[in-house]
């Protein structure tokens, strides 16, 4: 019994052993930068550049917003939705749509104006 167990471990041992070590090897991850593609690359490399907002999708800090000085929402098309809070404390947003040099007012009185800015 006890050959039969020695022989059993002998071919055991050394494919356990090498399984891990073969299939599992440390390899470096490449630059995020190198391996990226597409939108994903271009928004990588606008924030290397110091652009921290390219899409424009952070929540702006509203100024006057009047009709005379409405309130410019950088876009790369000619059209953008935006959605206004109207009061501090609601629980709603209002959307609307913005047009290329068509200033807006929203229901609360401020006014919106589409700035074209170039695209990322």
């Amino acid at each position: 019994m006890n050959a039969i167990l020695k022989r059993f471990l002998r071919f055991q041992m050394p494919f356990s052993n090498n399984f891990g070590q073969k299939r599992f090897k440390k390899t470096a991850i490449g630059d995020p930068v190198d391996i990226a593609t597409g939108l994903e690359k271009r928004y990588l490399l606008a924030q290397l550049a110091g652009n921290l907002n390219p899409f424009c999708l952070l929540m702006l800090e509203r100024g006057p917003a009047t009709k005379c000085q409405p309130h410019e929402i950088p876009s790369a098309y000619d059209r953008r939705i935006i959605g206004c809070v109207c009061e501090c404390e609601s629980c709603s947003i209002t959307y609307m749509w913005l047009h290329k040099d068509a200033p807006k007012r929203c229901e609360c009185g401020y006014w919106f104006k589409l700035v074209q800015v170039p695209p990322v």
